[in-house]
């Protein structure tokens, strides 16, 4: 019968870098991605009329009390960019 086992001496073969991705391979609100082992970061581009739907929303969800326009229209953004995790804990 025949030894199938891999000898201890055998070296992985080396991995392959990821390839690149070409602008004609993303979706057309994606300009760049960047990828490391640790973070995968996306940067994409955002419409107004995107965030003045996400602004409208939180207006909505604030009782729809007047004053504080900016402040949600810049949440909104932030929210869509993703970096809006550090606002969810402040008080409105």
């Amino acid at each position: 019968m025949a030894d199938n086992s891999k000898s201890a001496t055998t070296t992985p073969k080396p991995r392959k870098p990821a390839a690149k991705k070409k602008a004609a391979d993303m979706p057309s609100n994606v300009t760049e991605i960047r990828a490391t082992r640790e973070q995968v970061t996306v940067t994409r581009e955002i419409s107004p009329d995107q965030i003045a739907e996400l602004a409208h929303q939180l207006w909505n969800e604030r009782g729809r009390q007047h004053g504080a326009d900016a402040e949600d229209w810049l949440r909104a953004e932030q929210l869509l960019r993703g970096n809006g995790s550090r606002l969810r804990g402040k008080a409105s």
